[in-house]
């Protein structure tokens, strides 16, 4: 999926003046922190990012060594341990005679349509019921495109046996989860790449519990206090943070270790190792626009510092439907807001500082809605393949 530079330009061109103006401000940030042999981590949220083609862009982006770390949610990283994203039929649970009480809210199951040698590959590693599966896929249903594994049969099952065999191999590494994973999963993705290249990727605290037993697994692969350590020491590391339709991310990158918002005052007291925000860049791309709201009401009159201050509500003092983290985000100097669609902003940010960069993208991702975005999440569905278990094990074999 090479880059198609008119359609490039025609979603910059698509943006409001101030997105536009937001868009050139992060493009010289990264633009110049490259330059200067800095380092941007990516903070990712979960479903939009995958369905956008954006984790897929950010594995690229990795390779070329525009992103130099990841920290993200259990839930992507059980979707790129199944492929990112796949084929799946929905169908009526009930026309397979299954009790209704163990169907999800709208009865509905989903069969993985898969090729037959992935499918031998999964019949090898877990006892499928194949019964079952050929009643699934000669049933009537719709065929959609969507994360992969989750709730399709067999890859939904598979993943979460595998993360068993994950978390034993982390522990008896001494590594993350996420970290183990990547050695099998495939080069496109977040995790797959990190491992290539050497690069952290890591779920935050906030984000744990999400893929079902991978989610478990990887809160269980190394401790709380450790895995808030890497993360504080990945946040400490980065010029620039992006965060790409996140929740919560005021816990994610201040956290425990960090002074600036204040949260690390204990720790830098009783003689731990912590970090500032303070000169860092925060790029936030996000659809709300409280987000915007409260960026400018701190820029133009301190409201949000002031409540602060006053021990007052910020939801009440302020007048906006404020969610925790834009607190933070709103108080930190170097804080960027980009209300925006992540699908049309990250492929306008890649394409615009790899070209200032000198540097040869080989993919693009578009928005999903897109004659281009379509296309491309054909091109993940095809070409980008669940973890490898036998590559996973053999890594591990040959690491010093």
């Amino acid at each position: 999926m090479t880059i198609d530079r008119a359609v490039i330009d025609a979603m910059y061109q698509g943006f409001s003046g101030k997105i536009r103006s937001r868009v050139d401000q992060a493009i010289d940030i990264m633009v110049e922190t490259k330059k200067n042999n800095g380092r941007i981590v990516a903070v990712v949220g979960s479903g939009p990012n995958i369905h956008e083609g954006v984790t897929t862009l950010i594995a690229e982006l990795i390779h070329k060594g525009l992103i130099d770390g990841v920290s993200t949610s259990s839930a992507v990283v059980s979707h790129e341990m199944a492929g990112a994203l796949e084929k799946v039929k929905r169908v009526e649970g009930k026309d397979l005679g299954i009790d209704e009480m163990l169907l999800p809210i709208d009865g509905r199951l989903e069969v993985s349509l898969l090729a037959l040698d992935q499918l031998h590959t999964y019949e090898n590693e877990i006892s499928l019921d194949m019964d079952l599966f050929r009643r699934m896929i000669g049933a009537r249903g719709d065929v959609i495109t969507k994360v992969a594994g989750n709730m399709a049969y067999p890859t939904g099952l598979r993943t979460e046996r595998l993360a068993r065999d994950v978390l034993a191999l982390a522990r008896r590494y001494g590594l993350p989860f996420e970290q183990v994973a990547g050695f099998g999963a495939d080069p496109y993705t977040m995790i797959g790449a990190g491992a290539q290249k050497n690069v952290p990727v890591l779920v935050t605290v906030p984000q744990l519990i999400g893929g079902g037993e991978v989610g478990l697994a990887v809160g269980d692969s190394i401790s709380i206090s450790q895995r808030c350590r890497r993360i504080a020491d990945l946040m400490e590391s980065a010029d620039v943070i992006i965060e790409s339709a996140v929740a919560l991310s005021q816990e994610i990158h201040d956290g425990p270790f960090e002074r600036y918002t204040g949260h690390g005052i204990w720790a830098h007291w009783e003689g731990d190792r912590t970090y500032s925000l303070a000169k860092k860049k925060i790029l936030r791309i996000d659809l709300d626009p409280t987000l915007e709201k409260a960026w400018m009401h701190e820029r133009k009159d301190g409201r949000v510092s002031g409540a602060v201050d006053r021990g007052l509500p910020k939801t009440k003092s302020i007048g906006l439907p404020f969610r925790m983290e834009m607190s933070g985000f709103a108080r930190i100097p170097g804080s960027l807001p980009i209300v925006g669609d992540i699908g049309e902003i990250w492929p306008v940010l890649a394409t615009r500082v790899s070209e200032a960069l000198d540097i040869r993208l080989d993919l693009m991702s578009y928005k999903q809605s897109t004659p281009e975005g379509e296309a491309f999440r054909e091109w993940i569905v095809r070409e980008v393949q669940p973890l490898n278990r036998n590559r996973m094990f053999k890594a591990l074999r040959e690491r010093t």
